[in-house]
């Protein structure tokens, strides 16, 4: 266990030696945000509230959604597909630790560096520009904790996955590209799924995708009640195991015919 601790921290420190990115970073997301706010006070206009959501826990919601996606966010697909291509990837089999368990913890590394160097400046940041409630009771942050954890549990698992296909497709890119968007649309961060209509609330009830965002973040708007957001970690941590199989499965196969690129 201690080279993947270690695996943290080394990555933890090469995240602090750029960090100057990511206070130009808190900027944009401020921005961004911003314009979030101005455009659903448009559509909001006189009315109270939307879908259970008042304009200030709409308000609440894409913030802690966009800072939120700082720790659960990583490039570990893309890092795989060009270790993959380049042959570095036979390097790391031969290493005495388990591959996919040192990606999983790099990612938690970067995650842990975002959280304290990007997230939270930034949640104070925007806190004292736009019109945001934030929730004193500490059960309530105790459970969105533990849901940003399992959310960033099920994103990497899914990087895995799409990575993992490199070693089939030996050039994944575009497969790359719209797993980011698929994500960024179903897991409620451009639009809450309260809002999808009835059919498609439906069938995302059968996908991995609101763990990742969604819940999270409706737990500390408290547009969920204690009740719902137990159910809602529970979710996220069975989508947690569920996917561990295909990717054991998959990497299994993979390592079978492994090809190296210009190699």
């Amino acid at each position: 266990m201690d080279k993947y601790l270690e695996m943290i921290r080394i990555r933890f420190l090469m995240m602090l030696a750029y960090r100057t990115n990511y206070y130009t970073g808190i900027l944009i997301y401020s921005i961004n945000i911003g314009a979030y706010y101005f455009l659903w006070s448009a559509i909001y206009g006189s009315k109270e509230q939307i879908v259970g959501l008042s304009v200030t826990q709409m308000t609440t919601y894409v913030a802690v959604s966009w800072m939120a996606r700082a720790f659960y966010f990583n490039n570990l697909d893309r890092e795989m597909a060009l270790e993959i291509m380049e042959g570095k990837v036979a390097i790391e089999l031969i290493r005495p630790y388990n591959y996919l368990g040192m990606k999983t913890m790099q990612g938690l590394g970067e995650g842990i560096f975002r959280l304290f160097f990007f997230s939270m400046p930034g949640m104070l940041i925007v806190y004292f520009v736009f019109p945001i409630e934030f929730t004193w009771d500490l059960s309530v942050w105790g459970l969105f904790a533990l849901s940003i954890l399992l959310s960033f549990f099920i994103n990497t698992e899914l990087n895995l996955l799409t990575g993992i296909t490199t070693f089939f497709l030996y050039n994944n890119s575009g497969l790359i590209r719209a797993k980011r968007v698929v994500i960024d649309l179903f897991s409620g961060l451009l639009l809450p799924i309260s809002f999808f209509p009835g059919w498609a609330q439906d069938v995302m009830k059968f996908l991995p995708f609101q763990g990742i965002s969604y819940f999270p973040s409706m737990i500390v708007t408290k547009g969920f009640s204690h009740t719902q957001a137990l159910e809602a970690i529970f979710q996220q941590f069975v989508w947690v195991i569920i996917l561990f199989f295909p990717i054991q499965i998959l990497w299994s196969l993979a390592k079978k015919q492994l090809i190296i690129q210009g190699g």
